[in-house]
């Protein structure tokens, strides 16, 4: 690594200010600080010091993110190895299908490696156009304001495919994370100044731009043709007793119905967007996010207990045309993306509420709110996305609150 670490110091000079490559800096300075920790020291005085920084705070989230990446080439392969072991040969085609029949995998949902491999065949395209694309706009808005160009895209470019169902067209993809980084974060002035979540922006714009490839029943599994709902989308229709028995077509093919049991819902052994089916897989996330200091705990929990208290006020009030009304707190828990959002996208230091009481109403109007869509918007069931990006708008406001409080509470001792 000395010989790199020399040939970037050697190079380095050309992009100083007044030498040939000057516009260039932001990139060279990227690609360095990727590599290497600044090499700029403070000699004189005293300062303050810590072992965490912008980069490292990325990094422990990047690795709070890896079960449930993990989780996404797992899942996503298994459930469509379930397909096409049960539907046959017959409806197993295209590019991957015949990559991985050329590796002598197969399609045995049994086969753990098998399963990791499909997926990875589908989540990796994905995260290589969002990287790719997302990018490309990053690095442009840096040379021409001249200013650094952060690591934080690395956790949105891998927040983003997470949340994207498998089949979606890559093209879409590259679409929607242009808007994400460009309307969502660079016109307000780049990192640090976005008042919205930029992968959650991108995906609303992907929902409400291409409605029928984000969110139709043909999107949720990697295979051409199937169609089957969600189970939160059964559960909407039919509510507890319609995970018992969900059907599926596949090319004119009925399959065989599938029963969603919790254990399944827990682990994430369900359709649905790549990497936030697993509530295990997130848990375990939010544990590194909590112990490291880097996700607020307050409001993690605060989500959580809006969500529970405004579920149960459902399950009291009844209702015998919403089947909704019935779902207990541990249901909605485990399915959809909730517990991503409240652990990944909730908890996004640039888009929420930043104050101790703040954090609380933010993530408690978060969490009533994913409920109240879920249950009272049968057109919509999962909720999550739109909860947060709410929660994102009302989080400078909630701030202001406590901040204008605590600003009078101190005038007031002062003057006594």
């Amino acid at each position: 690594m000395k010989f790199l670490r020399k040939l970037l110091d050697r190079h380095g000079r050309l992009y100083a200010k007044g030498e040939k490559w000057e516009r260039l800096f932001p990139l060279y300075e990227a690609i360095d600080t990727l590599l290497y920790s600044p090499g700029k020291v403070t000699r004189h005085a005293s300062h303050v010091r810590d072992v965490i920084d912008y980069k490292r705070t990325m990094m422990v989230v990047i690795y709070a993110l890896v079960p449930a990446v993990l989780m996404a080439l797992y899942n996503t392969g298994y459930q469509a190895n379930i397909v096409l072991s049960r539907a046959g040969e017959a409806v197993a085609e295209g590019w991957r299908v015949d990559l991985i029949e050329a590796l002598g995998v197969g399609f045995d949902p049994a086969n753990v490696f098998a399963n990791v491999i499909h997926g990875a065949l589908y989540f990796l395209p994905v995260y290589i156009v969002t990287l790719a694309v997302g990018g490309f706009w990053e690095v442009l808005f840096g040379l021409v304001r001249k200013h650094e160009i952060y690591e934080g895209f690395f956790v949105t470019s891998l927040l983003f495919p997470l949340i994207l169902p498998p089949a979606i067209p890559l093209w879409q993809v590259a679409v929607g994370i242009s808007f994400g980084v460009v309307i969502g974060k660079e016109v307000f002035g780049g990192v640090g100044m976005n008042v919205l979540n930029p992968a959650l922006t991108a995906r609303a714009f992907l929902f409400f731009a291409y409605p029928v490839q984000i969110s139709g029943d043909a999107v949720w599994t990697a295979v051409d043709g199937l169609s089957r709902a969600t189970p939160l989308a059964q559960m909407a229709a039919q509510g507890l007793d319609g995970l018992k028995a969900i059907p599926g077509v596949v090319q004119g093919i009925d399959l065989e119905p599938v029963a969603i049991t919790f254990k399944d819902a827990f682990l994430g052994l369900v359709p649905g967007s790549m990497g936030e089916t697993s509530t295990l897989a997130c848990l375990i996330g939010a544990l590194v996010l909590i112990v490291s200091g880097i996700g607020s705990w307050r409001i993690m929990a605060s989500v959580l207990g809006g969500m529970v208290g405004m579920s149960l006020i459902f399950n009291l009030i009844g209702s015998g045309t919403n089947p909704m009304f019935a779902v207990n707190p541990l249901w909605h828990l485990v399915l959809g993306g909730f517990a991503f959002g409240a652990v990944f996208m909730a908890t996004d230091p640039v888009s929420a509420a930043v104050t101790r009481k703040g954090q609380v109403v933010y993530g408690f109007f978060i969490g009533v709110l994913v409920v109240l869509v879920r249950v009272l918007n049968p057109a919509f069931p999962e909720g999550m996305m739109l909860a947060i990006l709410f929660g994102n708008v009302f989080a400078p406001i909630i701030d202001r609150m406590f901040i204008n409080a605590n600003i009078k509470r101190r005038m007031l001792r002062n003057v006594q």
